[in-house]
């Protein structure tokens, strides 16, 4: 059950010129449960009402765990955010929503922009081999490539301009897998339209494909319904809210 932390700021570092990362601990074991594909929602100020979400980048530490999570400057409530250095104290809700599922043989990540960094946690978490396909919009936003290199078993990187790695979409290298190789899933995060390709394309070569959704999010419990989004099951299409039924679905159920 998520509840409510009180977490220490143990690591502040800026990634690149537009994204961040945070690292947390506290004594609470929400650390122990979380999943990849899950989230939370951080306070960023007294004066801001409204939490923002944060998918989880990273669960390390034995004794006491720490929680990373990486943001881009988008408002005032991110703003207060990237300020915050280590000592520092956020109010973090966590874990929400519901992960991403793990089978037993080989998977493709995914990841689009600043849906890369939750990709990341999904990386570790997997049973077999990795592949691992990072987009971006140009060089100067390319980040934790790195921190996948150690762990998948290999890497490819897109971006939209072509100034580092493959010139094109996450769905180039995506093809050329899915045609050579045999994978068990497709695990994808990032914009609707990167993530609405990537499901097209995993759908054209029969591979089962799990999306998280990206949507605004108010409460991040399910009350709210500003997260709600269109999805169909056995035939039937209903509205689901991402935060409490998501993020993380099956690329089939989604109504694009």
């Amino acid at each position: 059950m998520p509840d409510i932390y009180f977490c220490d700021v143990v690591e502040s570092e800026r990634l690149t010129d537009y994204a961040y990362a945070i690292s947390v601990q506290c004594g609470g074991s929400f650390f122990e449960e979380a999943r990849a594909g899950q989230f939370l929602m951080v306070k960023c100020g007294e004066e801001r009402l409204l939490r923002r979400p944060f998918g989880i980048c990273n669960v390390s530490g034995s004794d006491i765990k720490s929680y990373r999570f990486v943001f881009e400057v988008k408002g005032e409530g991110t703003k207060w955010l990237s300020n915050c250095s280590v000592g520092d104290v956020l109010d973090v809700l966590a874990p929400l929503g519901n992960g991403f599922t793990f089978p037993e043989g080989d998977i493709i990540i995914v990841g689009g922009g600043l849906g890369t960094p939750p990709m990341l946690f999904a990386a570790k978490s997997a049973k077999a081999g990795v592949t691992a396909v990072l987009g971006f919009r140009d060089a100067g936003r390319v980040m934790l490539v790195d921190e996948y290199k150690e762990i998948c078993d290999r890497v490819y990187v897109t971006t939209d301009d072509g100034s580092v790695g493959i010139h094109g979409t996450v769905t180039v290298p995506l093809e050329d897998l899915l045609k050579s190789g045999s994978y068990s899933a497709v695990l994808t995060c990032g914009q609707i339209p990167m993530m609405r390709a990537v499901a097209l394309m995993c759908e054209k070569y029969s591979v089962p494909c799990q999306v998280s959704m990206e949507e605004r999010m108010g409460c991040g419990v399910g009350a709210c319904l500003v997260c709600a989004c269109a999805t169909k099951k056995d035939g039937t299409d209903f509205m689901s809210r991402v935060c409490k039924d998501g993020p993380v679905f099956d690329a089939t159920e989604v109504v694009w």
